[in-house]
């Protein structure tokens, strides 16, 4: 089973990265780039074929390593 995990900032968490790409937009002359936030992806393949015992899995990996939960949200989304 394959996982992508999009880990984001929470709202209102200070992002100076998205603050620096949206400079960096505005300098290039992309005028109409506002409120931007950066993330990551992160992909991987699971050897669990069970949805529900891969989602878990893949919960507990979020919440010990892949993401600060004080700072940032994920999403999982599976697939085989």
């Amino acid at each position: 089973m394959k996982a992508r995990i999009h880990i984001t900032l929470k709202p209102g968490v200070l992002d100076p990265q998205g603050k620096a790409i949206e400079g960096a937009l505005k300098g290039l002359g992309f005028d109409d780039a506002a409120n931007v936030r950066q993330g990551k992806v992160i992909e991987m393949t699971l050897s669990e074929t069970d949805e529900n015992a891969a989602r878990a899995r893949v919960e507990e990996m979020c919440k010990k390593l892949l993401a600060n939960p004080v700072m940032e949200n994920y999403a999982i989304e599976l697939s085989v």
